[in-house]
């Protein structure tokens, strides 16, 4: 038995090295990278966005699915959005209460005749309407397709600019949020065909008519949880690897990408569970195969602020999906491993995905057993495994302070100098006790992939409001 397990903590130990080394590295990088995007920010400024003629047009697709107790703080917000030129396009995907209705009430919609042309796959549309108080925005009514890729096809169908940005109808974008997005795209059209933006924790602050006016932490914990873990994933996770042009997600509540592209892929995969990795990487596909000069970006200051699971069943609900969508989106693309076609793509950033993202859980429930058996076995030093625990604890929790400190530091969105001391404290929980649920929850969601269970399951939403008010 000794004999088994030394091989397994080997291997365990050399896992989570390569983890932490790859995490630091990802680190400097982003700070890099930081710096490197404000170099860009003083030649391609958003105001030079703003008043050229060249400045692209935008469609933004917003996927509604019983959305009616955000949905008009939103498409406020998204009309609120300072850009030349954009249009709006709601895709109301079935919903079962008041989220139609409330936007014919606010806007005033009167059904159209316009003609619905389906260049991809989607449930019947029912019927289109236009508002007679806003010009910009259009109202897709569709069957419900059981998921948001379905409703994000019925809007791009709709949609008219070159480019598309998918907003979530729980996110609010900050005023400036498309010219930022931007500046990577009209710095160089040709090449960059799509861009990401950061998503931040939007539970806890104020929002008067679609737009933020005050930033605040929320009060609970696990939300505080949650603030950290988003910056340290966009701050330092999607900044570090778009910088090597390696970026396989672009967040489905943000993004913008170049609508003839979209669709040449046949826009969102329908059945797909996690619809966002899972357009990125068909888009990879299909410009590797082209042998296209391209690159996929990230933008680390525009901000969409979105609406967090307010308890812990809905959060374990939303990571045990996530899962369940990684693994639905490396299965059906594992050709793509090792194959020169696809370079980088192929070579380093899916084999990673395998490893140390979609196998995670596995190898380190798998690790926490091996090396505690080790350790009462004698064939580990428990002083050495005390240790060896610690230093993965620190190691990671310094990562973390690392994301808040570059957040503070550059974009500086908590002005209080209390929320920045909490952010901080609550690194130190982020992977202990936090971590151990994550990993259940993901676990949780490769169980429920395998044996077919990849029914939507619903969150509970409590809207665009500071906790506390009522």
């Amino acid at each position: 038995m000794t004999e088994l397990l030394q091989p397994i903590n080997g291997s365990i130990f050399l896992y989570y090295l390569v983890a932490n080394v790859v995490y630091l590295a990802l680190l400097v990088t982003a700070i890099y990278s930081t710096i490197r995007h404000q170099r860009q920010l003083s030649l391609v400024r958003p105001d030079r966005i703003r008043h050229s003629p060249l400045a692209p047009p935008i469609s933004l697709l917003v996927p509604a699915h019983n959305e009616e107790k955000t949905i008009v703080e939103s498409v406020d917000s998204l009309l609120a959005l300072d850009y030349p030129e954009i249009e709006i396009v709601v895709a109301n995907d079935g919903s079962s209460d008041g989220t139609l209705e409330a936007l014919r009430e606010r806007y005033q919609l009167i059904e159209t005749d316009i003609v619905y042309v389906q260049e991809v796959q989607c449930k019947p549309v029912r019927a289109i309407y236009m508002s007679q108080v806003e010009p910009r925005l259009l109202v897709v009514d569709k069957e419900s397709g059981g998921s948001k890729a379905d409703a994000v096809n019925a809007a791009l169908n709709i949609a008219s600019s070159p480019y598309v940005c998918v907003v979530d109808a729980d996110s609010i974008l900050e005023p400036d949020a498309l010219l930022r997005i931007m500046v990577p795209i009209f710095a160089d059209p040709a090449k960059v065909v799509a861009a990401g933006g950061i998503v931040r924790v939007l539970n806890g602050s104020r929002i008067e008519n679609g737009r933020m006016t005050d930033v605040r932490l929320p009060r609970h914990p696990g939300e505080v949880i949650q603030v950290v873990e988003y910056l340290r994933s966009f701050l330092i996770g999607r900044e570090g690897w778009a910088f090597f042009n390696m970026l396989t997600i672009i967040s489905g509540a943000f993004g913008v990408f170049r609508r003839d592209l979209v669709r040449a892929v046949g826009g969102y995969r329908p059945g797909a569970i996690g619809e966002d990795i899972d357009l990125v990487l068909r888009l990879h596909r299909l410009l590797r195969e082209r042998k296209a000069d391209y690159q996929i970006a990230f933008v680390p200051d525009p901000v969409c602020w979105t609406e967090v699971p307010s308890d812990m069943r809905s959060l374990g609900r939303q990571r045990a999906r996530w899962q369940k969508g990684l693994l639905d989106v490396l299965w059906p693309n594992r050709d793509m491993l090792f194959r020169p076609t696809y370079g980088r793509i192929g070579g380093i950033a899916l084999p990673y995905l395998w490893v140390w993202e979609l196998f995670a859980p596995i190898i380190e429930a798998a690790g926490l057993v091996t090396i505690v058996a080790a350790a009462c076995l004698g064939a580990l030093s428990r002083e050495f495994m005390v240790q060896f625990l610690i230093f993965g604890y620190v190691f990671a929790t310094m990562i973390s302070i690392g994301s808040v400190l570059l957040e503070e530091i550059t974009y500086r969105r908590y002005s209080r100098w209390q929320d920045v001391a909490r952010l901080i404290g609550y690194c130190f929980l982020e992977h202990f006790p936090y971590r151990q649920l994550h990993l259940w929850w993901r676990l949780t969601g490769l169980v429920e992939y395998l044996r077919g269970d990849v029914a939507w399951k619903p969150m509970r939403r409590v809207g665009f409001r500071p906790q506390g008010t009522t």
